[in-house]
Protein backbone atom coordinates (compact mmCIF):
# COMPACT_ATOMS: atom_id res chain seq x y z
CA UNK A 1 0.00 0.00 0.00
CA UNK A 2 1.26 3.31 -1.25
CA UNK A 3 0.32 6.41 0.68
CA UNK A 4 0.61 10.03 -0.23
CA UNK A 5 -0.48 13.26 2.74
CA UNK A 6 -0.76 16.25 0.53
CA UNK A 7 -0.32 19.61 2.97
CA UNK A 8 0.31 23.29 1.57
CA UNK A 9 3.48 23.17 3.84
CA UNK A 10 6.30 21.22 5.51
CA UNK A 11 6.07 22.22 8.62
CA UNK A 12 2.31 21.62 8.67
CA UNK A 13 2.43 18.04 7.72
CA UNK A 14 5.16 17.89 10.41
CA UNK A 15 3.18 19.58 13.19
CA UNK A 16 -0.28 18.78 12.34
CA UNK A 17 -0.11 15.20 10.68
CA UNK A 18 3.43 13.80 12.06
CA UNK A 19 1.58 11.36 14.96
CA UNK A 20 -0.83 9.95 11.69
CA UNK A 21 2.58 9.61 9.41
CA UNK A 22 4.54 7.98 12.34
CA UNK A 23 1.34 5.19 12.79
CA UNK A 24 0.72 4.76 8.65
CA UNK A 25 4.56 4.57 8.34
CA UNK A 26 4.81 1.53 10.40
CA UNK A 27 3.14 -0.22 7.85
CA UNK A 28 2.71 1.17 4.87
CA UNK A 29 4.93 3.56 2.25
CA UNK A 30 3.78 6.98 3.22
CA UNK A 31 4.74 9.86 1.09
CA UNK A 32 4.68 13.46 2.15
CA UNK A 33 3.61 16.33 -0.70
CA UNK A 34 4.14 19.98 -0.04
CA UNK A 35 6.20 22.54 -0.96
CA UNK A 36 9.41 24.16 -0.36
CA UNK A 37 10.64 22.02 2.70
CA UNK A 38 14.11 23.14 3.61
CA UNK A 39 16.95 20.41 4.72
CA UNK A 40 15.56 20.40 8.22
CA UNK A 41 12.32 19.52 7.57
CA UNK A 42 12.67 16.90 5.11
CA UNK A 43 15.14 15.07 8.00
CA UNK A 44 11.73 15.58 10.52
CA UNK A 45 9.79 14.15 7.79
CA UNK A 46 11.88 11.28 6.66
CA UNK A 47 12.30 10.60 10.78
CA UNK A 48 8.28 9.68 11.04
CA UNK A 49 8.97 7.46 8.48
CA UNK A 50 8.13 9.63 5.19
CA UNK A 51 9.56 10.41 1.87
CA UNK A 52 9.37 14.09 1.18
CA UNK A 53 8.06 14.68 -2.68
CA UNK A 54 7.93 18.51 -3.69
CA UNK A 55 5.22 19.91 -5.28
CA UNK A 56 4.36 23.85 -6.06
CA UNK A 57 1.44 24.16 -3.82
CA UNK A 58 0.14 27.88 -3.17
CA UNK A 59 -2.16 28.36 0.23
CA UNK A 60 -3.56 31.36 -0.99
CA UNK A 61 -3.90 33.03 -4.59
CA UNK A 62 -5.89 33.19 -7.43
CA UNK A 63 -3.39 32.76 -10.28
CA UNK A 64 -4.96 29.59 -12.64
CA UNK A 65 -1.53 28.84 -13.78
CA UNK A 66 -0.24 28.14 -10.39
CA UNK A 67 -2.96 26.24 -9.85
CA UNK A 68 -2.83 24.66 -13.11
CA UNK A 69 1.04 23.82 -12.56
CA UNK A 70 0.08 22.11 -9.20
CA UNK A 71 -2.80 19.89 -10.52
CA UNK A 72 -0.89 18.56 -13.01
CA UNK A 73 2.18 18.09 -10.58
CA UNK A 74 0.41 16.17 -8.08
CA UNK A 75 -0.78 14.10 -11.08
CA UNK A 76 2.85 13.48 -12.26
CA UNK A 77 3.47 12.41 -8.62
CA UNK A 78 0.59 10.27 -8.05
CA UNK A 79 1.40 8.16 -11.26
CA UNK A 80 5.06 8.12 -10.92
CA UNK A 81 4.98 6.59 -7.59
CA UNK A 82 1.75 4.35 -8.07
CA UNK A 83 -0.32 6.24 -5.09
CA UNK A 84 -2.87 4.10 -3.90
CA UNK A 85 -4.66 6.19 -1.41
CA UNK A 86 -4.25 10.39 -1.18
CA UNK A 87 -5.23 12.38 1.84
CA UNK A 88 -5.36 15.95 1.05
CA UNK A 89 -6.23 18.65 3.75
CA UNK A 90 -6.66 22.33 3.88
CA UNK A 91 -8.13 23.96 0.35
CA UNK A 92 -6.26 23.66 -2.56
CA UNK A 93 -4.69 20.47 -1.44
CA UNK A 94 -7.89 18.94 -1.57
CA UNK A 95 -9.31 20.74 -4.20
CA UNK A 96 -6.04 20.28 -6.65
CA UNK A 97 -5.12 16.90 -5.07
CA UNK A 98 -8.99 16.09 -5.32
CA UNK A 99 -9.14 16.81 -9.16
CA UNK A 100 -5.47 15.23 -9.71
CA UNK A 101 -6.22 12.30 -8.17
CA UNK A 102 -9.36 11.58 -10.29
CA UNK A 103 -7.36 12.93 -13.49
CA UNK A 104 -4.94 9.45 -12.99
CA UNK A 105 -7.49 7.13 -11.19
CA UNK A 106 -6.06 7.15 -8.19
CA UNK A 107 -7.89 4.53 -6.21
CA UNK A 108 -9.19 5.78 -3.20
CA UNK A 109 -9.27 9.64 -2.46
CA UNK A 110 -9.78 11.50 1.21
CA UNK A 111 -10.27 14.98 2.17
CA UNK A 112 -9.76 16.92 5.92
CA UNK A 113 -12.18 19.64 5.49
CA UNK A 114 -10.24 22.00 8.23
CA UNK A 115 -12.57 25.25 8.05
CA UNK A 116 -14.66 27.17 5.28
CA UNK A 117 -11.94 29.85 5.01
CA UNK A 118 -11.93 33.33 3.78
CA UNK A 119 -13.51 31.87 0.97
CA UNK A 120 -16.96 31.22 2.24
CA UNK A 121 -17.35 34.39 4.03
CA UNK A 122 -20.18 36.64 2.51
CA UNK A 123 -19.15 39.82 1.24
CA UNK A 124 -19.18 41.77 -1.93
CA UNK A 125 -19.76 41.16 -5.33
CA UNK A 126 -16.20 39.82 -5.79
CA UNK A 127 -16.26 37.27 -2.30
CA UNK A 128 -19.30 35.74 -3.72
CA UNK A 129 -18.08 34.83 -6.96
CA UNK A 130 -14.73 33.48 -5.24
CA UNK A 131 -17.41 31.59 -2.96
CA UNK A 132 -19.32 30.50 -6.31
CA UNK A 133 -15.73 29.27 -7.54
CA UNK A 134 -14.57 27.96 -4.56
CA UNK A 135 -17.46 25.61 -4.13
CA UNK A 136 -17.91 24.01 -8.03
CA UNK A 137 -14.01 23.35 -7.40
CA UNK A 138 -14.64 21.19 -4.41
CA UNK A 139 -17.57 19.96 -6.22
CA UNK A 140 -15.44 18.61 -8.80
CA UNK A 141 -12.56 17.53 -6.60
CA UNK A 142 -14.56 15.73 -4.06
CA UNK A 143 -17.17 13.72 -6.73
CA UNK A 144 -14.92 10.55 -6.43
CA UNK A 145 -14.10 10.77 -2.92
CA UNK A 146 -14.34 8.16 -0.39
CA UNK A 147 -14.53 9.85 2.58
CA UNK A 148 -14.89 13.58 3.89
CA UNK A 149 -13.66 14.59 7.45
CA UNK A 150 -15.28 17.26 8.95
CA UNK A 151 -13.51 19.07 12.20
CA UNK A 152 -16.89 20.40 13.46
CA UNK A 153 -20.70 20.09 12.66
CA UNK A 154 -21.54 23.19 11.18
CA UNK A 155 -18.92 22.63 8.39
CA UNK A 156 -20.41 19.44 7.57
CA UNK A 157 -23.64 20.67 7.41
CA UNK A 158 -22.38 23.45 4.86
CA UNK A 159 -20.94 20.78 2.60
CA UNK A 160 -23.85 18.49 2.47
CA UNK A 161 -26.10 21.66 2.47
CA UNK A 162 -24.48 23.21 -0.52
CA UNK A 163 -24.85 19.80 -2.22
CA UNK A 164 -20.82 19.44 -2.55
CA UNK A 165 -20.68 16.25 -0.90
CA UNK A 166 -23.54 13.49 -0.07
CA UNK A 167 -24.06 13.09 3.31
CA UNK A 168 -22.79 9.34 3.39
CA UNK A 169 -20.03 10.26 2.75
CA UNK A 170 -19.27 12.54 5.52
CA UNK A 171 -17.36 11.96 8.99
CA UNK A 172 -16.27 13.87 11.79
CA UNK A 173 -13.70 14.12 14.26
CA UNK A 174 -12.37 16.33 16.84
CA UNK A 175 -10.17 18.69 15.06
CA UNK A 176 -6.52 17.78 14.39
CA UNK A 177 -6.09 16.66 18.06
CA UNK A 178 -3.26 17.61 20.16
CA UNK A 179 -0.34 15.68 22.08
CA UNK A 180 -0.93 15.79 25.88
CA UNK A 181 2.26 14.53 26.46
CA UNK A 182 4.24 17.77 24.54
CA UNK A 183 1.55 20.19 26.01
CA UNK A 184 1.70 19.40 29.50
CA UNK A 185 -0.07 21.59 32.37
CA UNK A 186 2.13 24.50 33.88
CA UNK A 187 1.17 27.04 36.28
CA UNK A 188 -0.61 30.09 35.32
CA UNK A 189 0.91 33.42 35.45
CA UNK A 190 -0.34 35.26 38.48
CA UNK A 191 -0.90 38.35 36.71
CA UNK A 192 -3.38 38.88 33.94
CA UNK A 193 -1.81 38.74 31.22
CA UNK A 194 -3.79 37.65 27.65
CA UNK A 195 -2.15 35.95 24.46
CA UNK A 196 -3.78 35.44 20.77
CA UNK A 197 -2.18 33.21 18.52
CA UNK A 198 -2.69 33.38 15.17
CA UNK A 199 -1.59 34.18 11.45
CA UNK A 200 -2.07 37.79 11.18
CA UNK A 201 -5.75 38.13 9.42
CA UNK A 202 -8.71 40.07 9.94
CA UNK A 203 -10.65 37.01 10.30
CA UNK A 204 -9.01 35.76 13.55
CA UNK A 205 -10.35 38.35 15.14
CA UNK A 206 -7.68 40.22 15.67
CA UNK A 207 -8.28 43.89 15.09
CA UNK A 208 -10.82 43.18 17.89
CA UNK A 209 -8.62 42.39 20.21
CA UNK A 210 -6.60 45.27 19.76
CA UNK A 211 -9.53 47.23 20.40
CA UNK A 212 -10.55 45.66 23.16
CA UNK A 213 -6.96 45.75 24.75
CA UNK A 214 -7.11 49.44 24.39
CA UNK A 215 -10.26 49.74 26.00
CA UNK A 216 -9.48 47.14 29.01
CA UNK A 217 -5.94 48.72 29.94
CA UNK A 218 -7.71 52.32 30.74
CA UNK A 219 -9.20 50.64 33.63
CA UNK A 220 -6.41 48.11 34.11
CA UNK A 221 -3.09 49.35 32.70
CA UNK A 222 -1.14 46.09 34.02
CA UNK A 223 -2.96 43.57 31.85
CA UNK A 224 -0.54 42.30 29.54
CA UNK A 225 -2.36 41.66 25.85
CA UNK A 226 0.19 39.62 23.32
CA UNK A 227 0.36 38.43 20.17
CA UNK A 228 2.10 35.93 18.49
CA UNK A 229 2.30 34.76 14.89
CA UNK A 230 3.64 35.51 11.71
CA UNK A 231 2.48 37.89 8.23
CA UNK A 232 -0.29 36.13 5.79
CA UNK A 233 -0.03 37.14 2.26
CA UNK A 234 -3.97 36.20 2.12
CA UNK A 235 -6.36 39.03 0.96
CA UNK A 236 -7.59 39.35 4.60
CA UNK A 237 -4.23 39.40 5.81
CA UNK A 238 -2.84 42.61 8.50
CA UNK A 239 0.69 43.87 7.35
CA UNK A 240 3.27 44.16 10.13
CA UNK A 241 2.89 48.33 9.44
CA UNK A 242 -0.43 48.27 11.25
CA UNK A 243 0.78 45.79 13.58
CA UNK A 244 3.31 48.08 14.68
CA UNK A 245 0.77 51.04 15.05
CA UNK A 246 -0.62 49.03 17.77
CA UNK A 247 3.04 47.96 19.80
CA UNK A 248 3.68 51.77 19.62
CA UNK A 249 0.35 52.71 20.77
CA UNK A 250 0.70 50.70 23.96
CA UNK A 251 -2.09 48.16 23.58
CA UNK A 252 -0.54 45.46 22.75
CA UNK A 253 2.78 43.46 22.53
CA UNK A 254 3.79 41.69 19.68
CA UNK A 255 6.74 38.66 19.94
CA UNK A 256 6.64 37.32 15.80
CA UNK A 257 6.10 34.22 14.65
CA UNK A 258 7.44 31.02 16.32
CA UNK A 259 7.57 27.46 16.06
CA UNK A 260 7.22 26.39 19.57
CA UNK A 261 3.85 28.26 21.11
CA UNK A 262 4.61 26.18 24.58
CA UNK A 263 6.91 29.01 26.52
CA UNK A 264 4.18 31.42 24.95
CA UNK A 265 1.09 29.79 26.98
CA UNK A 266 3.16 29.15 29.61
CA UNK A 267 4.04 32.61 30.36
CA UNK A 268 -0.13 33.65 29.59
CA UNK A 269 -3.10 33.21 31.83
CA UNK A 270 -5.87 33.41 29.72
CA UNK A 271 -5.79 32.17 25.97
CA UNK A 272 -8.04 33.95 23.74
CA UNK A 273 -9.12 33.28 20.09
CA UNK A 274 -12.02 36.15 18.72
CA UNK A 275 -11.98 34.33 15.79
CA UNK A 276 -14.16 34.76 12.57
CA UNK A 277 -14.84 31.09 11.92
CA UNK A 278 -12.59 27.74 12.60
CA UNK A 279 -12.43 23.98 11.60
CA UNK A 280 -11.23 23.33 14.86
CA UNK A 281 -8.35 25.89 16.69
CA UNK A 282 -5.32 24.44 16.96
CA UNK A 283 -4.15 26.71 19.38
CA UNK A 284 -6.94 26.64 21.46
CA UNK A 285 -6.68 22.91 21.65
CA UNK A 286 -2.64 23.56 23.09
CA UNK A 287 -3.85 26.27 25.12
CA UNK A 288 -6.54 23.90 27.16
CA UNK A 289 -3.78 20.81 27.29
CA UNK A 290 -1.79 23.17 28.73
CA UNK A 291 -4.23 24.45 31.24
CA UNK A 292 -5.27 27.64 30.20
CA UNK A 293 -9.37 29.52 30.70
CA UNK A 294 -10.31 30.24 27.23
CA UNK A 295 -11.98 32.82 25.42
CA UNK A 296 -13.05 32.37 22.29
CA UNK A 297 -16.12 33.35 20.05
CA UNK A 298 -19.10 31.47 19.44
CA UNK A 299 -19.14 30.72 15.86
CA UNK A 300 -18.30 26.59 14.27
CA UNK A 301 -14.92 24.72 15.58
CA UNK A 302 -14.50 27.31 18.08
CA UNK A 303 -17.42 27.05 20.49
CA UNK A 304 -16.55 23.53 20.30
CA UNK A 305 -13.87 24.12 22.88
CA UNK A 306 -15.79 25.81 25.81
CA UNK A 307 -18.40 25.18 28.07
CA UNK A 308 -19.22 28.55 28.78
CA UNK A 309 -18.46 29.27 32.44
CA UNK A 310 -16.95 26.46 33.17
CA UNK A 311 -13.36 26.18 31.10
CA UNK A 312 -13.90 29.59 29.83
CA UNK A 313 -16.28 32.24 27.65
CA UNK A 314 -17.84 32.06 24.68
CA UNK A 315 -18.32 35.87 22.67
CA UNK A 316 -20.49 37.01 19.79
CA UNK A 317 -17.88 37.30 16.84
CA UNK A 318 -17.02 40.69 16.29
CA UNK A 319 -18.29 41.89 19.24
CA UNK A 320 -15.59 44.23 21.41
CA UNK A 321 -17.73 45.29 23.65
CA UNK A 322 -18.41 41.31 24.94
CA UNK A 323 -14.49 41.06 24.83
CA UNK A 324 -14.06 43.52 26.99
CA UNK A 325 -17.17 42.31 29.21
CA UNK A 326 -15.47 39.21 29.60
CA UNK A 327 -11.54 40.13 29.51
CA UNK A 328 -12.62 42.62 32.71
CA UNK A 329 -14.33 39.31 34.18
CA UNK A 330 -10.82 37.05 33.92
CA UNK A 331 -8.99 40.08 35.71
CA UNK A 332 -11.72 40.72 38.87
CA UNK A 333 -12.06 36.83 38.71
CA UNK A 334 -8.57 35.57 39.69
CA UNK A 335 -9.88 32.46 41.50
CA UNK A 336 -11.60 30.98 38.73
CA UNK A 337 -8.40 30.91 36.03
CA UNK A 338 -7.16 27.70 38.23
CA UNK A 339 -11.05 26.18 38.36
CA UNK A 340 -11.19 26.96 34.65
CA UNK A 341 -7.72 25.95 33.37
CA UNK A 342 -8.41 22.00 35.21
CA UNK A 343 -11.52 21.71 32.98
CA UNK A 344 -9.88 22.91 29.94
CA UNK A 345 -7.38 20.53 30.19
CA UNK A 346 -10.11 18.00 31.03
CA UNK A 347 -11.74 18.42 28.30
CA UNK A 348 -8.74 17.96 26.19
CA UNK A 349 -7.73 14.83 27.32
CA UNK A 350 -11.04 13.63 27.15
CA UNK A 351 -11.97 14.75 23.73
CA UNK A 352 -9.07 16.15 22.27
CA UNK A 353 -6.51 13.55 22.45
CA UNK A 354 -4.43 13.06 19.05
CA UNK A 355 -4.41 9.49 19.26
CA UNK A 356 -7.80 9.23 19.07
CA UNK A 357 -8.40 11.84 16.46
CA UNK A 358 -5.91 9.71 14.50
CA UNK A 359 -7.75 6.53 15.67
CA UNK A 360 -11.06 7.93 14.09
CA UNK A 361 -9.17 8.64 11.06
CA UNK A 362 -7.48 5.57 10.63
CA UNK A 363 -10.56 3.90 10.82
CA UNK A 364 -12.70 6.28 8.30
CA UNK A 365 -9.87 5.14 6.10
CA UNK A 366 -10.08 1.89 6.27
CA UNK A 367 -6.80 1.44 7.91
CA UNK A 368 -7.27 0.78 11.51
CA UNK A 369 -6.84 -2.30 13.10
CA UNK A 370 -4.98 -3.44 16.87
CA UNK A 371 -1.20 -2.46 15.15
CA UNK A 372 -1.83 1.19 14.21
CA UNK A 373 -4.72 2.03 16.69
Amino acid sequence: MNIAIIGAFPRSLINFRGGLIKILAQQYKVNAIASGAIDYEVELLSSLGATYLNCPIQRNGLNPIKDIVTCLSISRIINIHEIDIVLAYTVKPVIWGGIASRLVGARHFYAIITGLGYAFQKGGIAKNLLNSLVKFLYRVALKKSKGVIFQNRDNMQVFIDEEIVPQDKCFLVNGSGVDLSHYQVSPLSPKPHFLLIARLLGDKGIREYVKAAKIVKQQYPEAVFELVGPEDPSPDGIKLNEVNKWVSSGAIEYSGATTDVRPFIENCSIYVLPSYHEGMPRTVLEAMAMGRPILTTDVPGCRETVVNGENGWLVEKANVEQLVERMVWFIENQNQWPVMGKKSHTMANEKFDVHQVNAEILKIMGLSDEKTV
